[in-house]
């Protein structure tokens, strides 16, 4: 059996009426309307629950813990043998990365989308969601980690991204799936919450407030996003080292693709920054949640 979590997105969206036809809603069907509306998946043996029903623009730490809990209740099942987790495409990549983190080596989960919505002439939504529950039944996805299909490609979670904002094919990866290596090293999270972790843009003219208020306002780590090879600007490096001297830790990550090398670029070791290594900064941002949470290391290139 393949369980499915729905959690809104595009893929249960439809047109907004006040808008004239230019905006949708997401998450508007519920998972039972999703189903009925591929008719291909009546050969496959399915469960399903509303975990969540929202855009994933709005998608929070407390969001990713309610996703894990049904993971978790649905791996524990033995009659489950894969998990297919339905996700708005805005924040498809975090999540899966999460998971990636937390969910242990085993039965397949595998996360999918929508680019257009549910009630779309060509909605994408029911041949997308027909390929996920069609890889999570297959024997060849157990033990590759957490893994997303989306237009016909499949993707392993630790090196997706979405890249495009609109067209069909809006998620790329840097790895062939077939090559992706389950992690887990979080699987025993316990943590009813999830510590604060902000993201800061390196850019020109950046001010060393943002770091500052960051910190006033609780939160227990900065990913900063910089430029190049992860070059720290010169006005920041006081306001860094009050936040360090605070508690707070810091991730040294680039904005372009690449990794940021310790110890390169910045004297890393002696102001005892962090470095995001290949992780892009909104996965930097989940893996030191998480190693805050669990204190443990950042996995800087998990």
């Amino acid at each position: 059996m393949i369980h499915l979590l729905a959690t809104g997105g595009t893929i249960a969206g439809e047109a907004d009426p006040t808008a004239g036809g230019t905006r949708y809603r997401a998450g508007v069907r519920p998972v039972g309307a999703l189903l009925a509306a591929a008719p291909d998946l009546a050969a496959f043996d399915l469960s399903a629950e509303q975990v969540l029903a929202i855009d994933s623009k709005d998608m929070t730490s407390d969001g990713w813990l309610a996703i894990l809990a049904a993971v978790r209740r649905a791996l524990a099942d033995p009659t489950v043998d894969g998990v297919v987790i339905l996700h708005g495409t805005d924040t498809l990549e975090e999540t899966a990365y999460f998971l990636h983190l937390t969910v242990p080596a085993g039965k397949p989960v595998v996360l999918t989308g929508a680019m257009r919505p549910a009630d779309h002439p060509q909605a994408d939504g029911p041949a997308n969601l027909l390929a996920a529950v069609r890889l999570a039944a297959s024997p060849e996805a157990r033990n590759k980690g957490v893994l997303a299909v989306m237009n016909a490609t499949l993707h392993a979670a630790r090196h997706l991204v979405k890249a495009h904002t609109t067209g069909l094919a809006a998620f790329e990866s840097t790895l062939d799936w077939h090559d992706g290596q389950p992690d887990g090293r979080f699987a025993d999270l316990a943590a009813a919450a999830l510590p604060r972790v902000d993201i800061l843009p390196g850019y020109a003219g950046a001010p060393a407030a943002l770091i500052d208020a960051c910190v006033a306002d609780g939160a227990h780590g900065l990913v900063l996003a910089l430029t190049g090879h992860g070059s720290v600007p010169s006005a920041w490096l006081p306001a860094l080292r009050r936040a360090a001297d605070a508690g707070v830790k810091i991730v040294r990550a680039s904005r372009c693709t690449g990794p940021v090398v310790r110890n390169a670029n910045a004297d890393d070791d002696g102001e005892g920054w962090l470095t995001a290594g290949s992780l892009p900064p909104p996965k930097a941002r989940i893996a030191l949640m998480l190693a805050l949470a669990c204190g443990r290391a950042l996995p800087s290139d998990a």
